[in-house]
C-alpha cells in the first residue's frame, strides 16, 4: 500500500505527512501533521524522518514549535 493510501498510525484518521524511519514502536511509523505538530510540542519531535507529500511540511512545523534545536535528519530515497 503506498504511503498517499494510509492513514495515521496514531489517530487513524489523518493523512500522513511524514514518516518516522527510526521508530521506537514500528506500528507508529506515518504520522499527519496534526499529530507530528503534537509530537513536536511535547518535546518528543521525530529525528530521523522522510517527507511524503514533497514540501517541507514536517520541517516547517519543527522550526516553527521546536524550541530545542537537535539535529534531525531527513531521508531522501
Amino acid at each position: 500500500m503506498g504511503a498517499h493510501r494510509r492513514k495515521c498510525d496514531w489517530c487513524g484518521s489523518g493523512t500522513p505527512i511524514v514518516r518516522d524511519m527510526d521508530p521506537v514502536n514500528p506500528e507508529y511509523q506515518y504520522w499527519c501533521e496534526e499529530c507530528a505538530r503534537a509530537l513536536i510540542i511535547t518535546g518528543d519531535p521525530i529525528e530521523t524522518y522522510r517527507e511524503l507529500e514533497g514540501e517541507p511540511i514536517y520541517g516547517r512545523l519543527l522550526e516553527e514549535y521546536c524550541t530545542l534545536k537537535r539535529f534531525y535528519s531527513f531521508v531522501m530515497v
